[in-house]
């Protein structure tokens, strides 16, 4: 039996228990006839003042990913979302297809993947190699990055870490803030600005962004629910969130 209101697609998505920013966002996006079914992974809101504190919230999420994964599974999803970002660039590209395997093994559906949904969008726009990042993460987090982009042949010629405070405290950097950091990455030398962290609030931003800075501005949320989508044959063109959803 189809279900009443997801009778075109049920997405489970697992986020960060701390995370406030990927589910109303993903549910902003969401065409009819799609639902979305989040599953929480437990993690403690701690500070997080430097790389060692960065790691061991990376420790924490492993810690619970996969029992948040069965729990979502109970609703019988026909695809998974990966709502979180920063466990997806780890380890660069090889590490990245290393997670999605296990989580598609442990969930028996496909999977979509943040990292792998921001080459996909920056593939949309031709021969793209230079690029910007933003990240809410400490250095740890930002090598992490980079590597996973160096490794699909981009070169991150600046990238900005904003080194939030605390897990639940990156969804508390506002619209100005993001702003301004795009206008200090943004240069000739730069082709697309990519924004990584799904905690961080930018999708409406960087739908805005591109009008002014007449370059891809590519939000890690809208990638990943465009990717996810169109893997499931879903075409939509969805206004307010620029250029990837209402054009590719």
């Amino acid at each position: 039996m189809t279900d009443s209101l997801g009778h075109r697609m049920k997405f489970g998505v697992i986020a960060p228990s701390t995370n406030t920013s990927v589910q109303p966002e993903f549910d902003s996006m969401r065409p009819h006839g799609v639902t979305n079914h989040f599953s929480r992974i437990h993690i403690p809101d701690n500070p997080i003042r430097n790389d060692e504190d960065f790691k061991q919230l990376m420790v924490d999420i492993r810690a619970e990913l996969m029992e948040s994964v069965d729990r979502v599974m109970t609703c019988s999803p026909g695809a998974l979302i990966m709502g979180m970002s920063a466990e997806t660039f780890w380890d660069g590209l090889d590490g990245s297809v290393q997670l999605q395997k296990r989580v598609e093994k442990r969930a028996g559906v496909g999977v979509t993947m943040g990292s792998d949904a921001c080459q996909a969008a920056l593939r949309c726009y031709g021969q793209i190699k230079r690029i910007a990042v933003i990240t809410p993460y400490m250095p740890v987090g930002d090598d992490q990055v980079k590597r996973f982009f160096s490794d699909c042949g981009y070169e991150v010629r600046r990238l900005k870490g904003l080194k939030c405070a605390g897990p639940q405290l990156i969804a508390h950097v506002g619209e100005r803030e993001l702003r301004d950091s795009l206008i200090e990455l943004d240069g000739p030398d730069i082709e697309a600005i990519v924004q990584v962290g799904t905690n961080l609030a930018m999708a409406r931003l960087a739908g805005i962004a591109e009008f002014w800075l007449d370059k891809p501005v590519i939000a890690i949320n809208t990638a990943t629910y465009w990717w996810a989508l169109r893997q499931n044959g879903i075409n939509d063109k969805i206004a307010g969130y620029g250029s990837l959803l209402m054009e590719h």
